[in-house]
C-alpha cells in the first residue's frame, strides 16, 4: 500500500505552541511551535515515511463560515505575535520535509483537507491518514481514510477508523455533521439546539437519519415537535458551519504532485539554524535508535526564553 499523509498545519502548530514552553532560536526569533512539529513529523517519518503527502493551512482572511454566521469561532483570542511568526515561518518547515503546501482564501485548512481526501477516497492501493490536533476531521473517515489525531501534548496519538469513530460516538463518521448540529461545537462557538444533549442526538439520528429526515418527521412524534419547536433552521445552519466542504481546487492533477521529496541537507541545515542539536541527531540516527524526545533540552538546543507559561512542562 502507498500512503498519502494529510497534515492539519495550523491545529499541530497550535498544539506545539501551547504545549511546550516558551523557546527560542540562536538569532531570538520564538521555536517552540517550529520544534514541536518538526518532532512530530521526524516520529511519523521513523514509524513509516509517507508516499505522498501535503500540509494544510489556514487563511487569514474570513472564511465563509465567518461571512455566514459572525459569532463563528467568536469566543476564540486573537493569536500572540509569537505564534503567528511561527505560523508563517511553518510554510517554510513543511518544505524542507518535501511536503508541498496549500492554502486558499475563504476555506479553512479542513476544507482543503476534506477535498483532498474526497479527490483520493478510494484510490486503489491507497492509504490516506489525516494528520490533526483536533477531531474536526472525523467526518471524512472511511474507506482508505483514517485520522490520526494528538490525544495529549504533542507526542501521544490516536488512529480513528469507522469502528474506533463508532465506539466514541455511536454514530457512522458520514453522521458527525448532523450530532454536532444538535450537540454544538463549543471549539468553534457552534451553539446546539438547546435541550438536545449527546445521548438525545444520537437516538434521534439512529432512529430518523439526518437532521432534515428528523425535521420532516415531527408530525409524528408531537413530544418531539414541542421540543425542537422554531429550532430548524438554527440546526441546519450549524450543520452548514461543521461540514466541510470537499469541493476546493487546489490544482492537484494526481498523487505525482503530492510526492515527497525531501532534501536530507537542506533539512540539517534548517534545524541547525534553529538550534534544534538533538533534532539532527535524531534524524541520523539509525532506525533501531527510539525516536522519543529527549527530556530536557540541552543547552545547544534552541533555548528556553526567560518566559515560561504556568503549566507548561518540557516535554523535549
Amino acid at each position: 500500500m502507498k500512503t498519502l499523509l494529510l497534515i492539519d498545519a495550523n491545529s499541530l502548530i497550535h498544539r506545539a505552541f501551547h504545549a511546550l514552553p516558551p523557546l527560542t532560536a540562536p538569532d531570538g526569533r520564538p521555536a517552540q511551535a517550529l520544534y514541536g512539529v518538526s518532532s512530530i513529523l521526524l516520529k511519523v517519518w521513523r514509524e513509516g515515511k509517507p508516499d505522498y503527502a501535503a500540509a494544510l493551512f489556514d487563511r487569514p482572511e474570513p472564511t465563509f463560515r465567518k461571512k455566514e454566521y459572525v459569532e463563528y469561532k467568536a469566543q476564540r483570542p486573537k493569536a500572540p505575535d509569537e505564534l503567528i511568526t511561527q505560523l508563517i515561518e511553518a510554510h517554510e518547515l513543511f518544505p524542507k520535509f518535501g511536503i508541498p503546501v496549500f492554502e486558499q482564501a475563504g476555506l479553512e485548512a479542513d476544507d482543503l483537507i476534506a477535498s483532498l481526501a474526497e479527490q483520493f477516497r478510494g484510490e486503489p492501493d491507497l492509504s490516506v491518514s489525516i494528520l490533526t490536533g483536533d477531531l474536526d476531521t472525523l467526518q471524512l473517515v472511511g474507506d482508505n481514510i483514517t485520522v490520526r489525531a494528538l490525544r495529549t501534548g504533542v507526542s501521544d496519538t490516536v488512529v480513528y477508523d469507522t469502528a474506533m469513530v463508532k465506539e466514541r460516538y455511536g454514530l457512522a463518521p458520514e453522521q458527525l455533521p448532523d450530532y454536532k448540529a444538535f450537540v454544538g461545537d463549543a471549539s468553534d462557538n457552534v451553539k446546539g439546539v438547546s435541550g438536545i444533549g449527546p445521548k438525545t442526538a444520537v437516538a434521534l439520528i439512529m432512529k430518523y437519519g439526518g437532521i432534515e429526515e428528523i425535521y420532516r418527521r415531527l408530525a409524528d412524534d408531537p413530544k418531539l415537535k414541542a421540543k425542537l419547536a422554531d429550532t430548524e433552521a438554527h440546526a441546519e445552519l450549524s450543520k452548514r458551519l461543521v461540514t466541510l466542504r470537499r469541493d476546493a481546487e487546489l490544482g492537484v492533477a494526481g498523487l505525482g504532485d503530492l510526492a515527497v521529496r525531501d532534501d536530507h541537507d537542506e533539512l540539517v541545515r534548517f534545524f541547525t539554524e534553529l538550534g534544534f542539536a538533538s533534532l539532527v541527531k535524531r534524524l541520523d540516527a539509525p532506525a533501531a535508535v527510539s525516536a522519543s524526545p529527549p527530556r530536557s533540552l540541552r543547552r545547544s538546543e534552541a533555548r528556553p526564553s526567560a518566559r515560561r507559561g504556568r503549566g507548561q512542562a518540557a516535554m523535549f
